[in-house]
């Protein structure tokens, strides 16, 4: 199999060029075309020769593929399939109340694509499925599936419609983005790195259920905004929900969070999903309040969509004004996060990577 270029470094794309006999400056010509210009074919890289792009053909592959499949939200919300190579992750080092189901072989995952006004954010995919098991995200019933490369993870930035008029991007899509970092910490390189796509890193949030050991390394690493699934501010009930509270309690992970400065341009925000009857009430949003009390971070209610076998219904809209506004009035920014792309199974913890024939 033929490496990919797609997801190399302006460093490793001047020596793959080298590998082939050309000058290292087709190097910074391919990141030009793949990166800035967002070009996925061999045939519109005009200034690199036809014999020079002959040689990297033999050797390389772009790493360009185009979707499978679309569908299209009334709200103009836009769902991308895409065709991957997942593998098997390193279980070095793995915590083990985390499962590895995956198996190395062709799978599909999917992206989202959300308008608003001039803003065109995608929600990419990181991972084939996922391993943490939420109850109430279709990713993570589906069990996991393996990795992407950083390559599949860019693809579907270049293989869109609106490649051209992407603005921000969010690790929300399938997977858990800190189970996968190198790959993740290499396409947040090239997003931003003057050669790649010279993105700020305010433009890019990265979302974690809190997985400690890289979510401090991407603390320490990154620049990016930081969004955390928290849910419940009761460590008991969250385990009912979310299986990794075993391993990586809620409090740990803010404790950690704490450590770090939120008061400049780099923003943590906190994903609560509204169950009714579970987590609505005045008891957690005082619990959640003193969770989060002193720390510079906004809180994202979002609202819940109904899946199979699941026992609980969404907050009513009364339920999650009260929790909202009761949270400000601590001194605590809460908004309510518009729902998007639910039609076309597309809202948040819908996506599934199901390929229909």
């Amino acid at each position: 199999m033929k490496e990919k270029l797609l997801g190399m470094t302006l460093g490793e794309l001047k020596s793959a060029a080298q590998a082939c006999g050309l000058k290292p400056f087709v190097g910074a010509q391919l990141a030009d075309w793949l990166y800035a210009k967002r070009v996925g074919s061999w045939d519109r890289m005009a200034n690199i020769s036809k014999a020079a792009r002959q040689a990297l053909a033999q050797r390389y592959d772009l790493g360009v593929s185009a979707p499978v499949g679309t569908a299209v939200s009334s709200d103009g919300t836009k769902k991308y399939l895409f065709k991957v190579s997942a593998r098997t992750p390193d279980r070095t080092g793995a915590h083990p109340d985390i499962p590895d189901a995956g198996v190395d072989g062709e799978r599909f995952v999917e992206s989202v694509m959300i308008p608003d006004d001039d803003r065109f954010t995608l929600c990419v995919s990181s991972q084939a499925g996922c391993r943490m098991g939420c109850k109430f995200c279709m990713t993570g019933r589906n069990g996991f599936h393996g990795q992407l490369d950083a390559a599949d993870i860019l693809n579907q930035f270049l293989s869109i419609d609106e490649a051209a008029s992407l603005t921000n991007t969010v690790f929300m899509g399938m997977g858990e983005p800190l189970d996968n970092y190198d790959a993740v910490a290499r396409v947040i390189e090239v997003l931003t790195a003057p050669w790649g796509f010279a993105w700020s890193p305010k433009r890019i949030t990265v979302s974690t259920i809190g997985v400690l050991p890289t979510l401090k390394k991407f603390l320490d690493g990154q620049r990016c905004h930081l969004a955390v699934s928290l849910h419940n501010p009761f460590p008991e009930e969250r385990l009912e929900m979310m299986p990794v509270q075993k391993a990586w309690d809620i409090r740990d992970v803010i404790g950690l969070i704490r450590e770090y400065d939120f008061s400049g341009q780099r923003r943590v925000s906190f994903e609560y999903t509204m169950f009714a009857g579970f987590n609505d009430d005045k008891r957690h949003a005082d619990a959640l309040i003193r969770l989060l009390r002193g720390l510079e971070c906004r809180v994202n209610l979002i609202r819940f969509h109904k899946i199979p076998d699941f026992p609980y219904d969404c907050a009513s809209d009364q339920a999650m004004a009260a929790f909202r506004d009761r949270l400000n009035n601590h001194q605590i920014l809460c908004t309510i996060r518009a729902s998007r792309g639910e039609d076309i199974l597309a809202a948040c913890g819908m996506l599934a990577g199901q390929h229909a024939d």
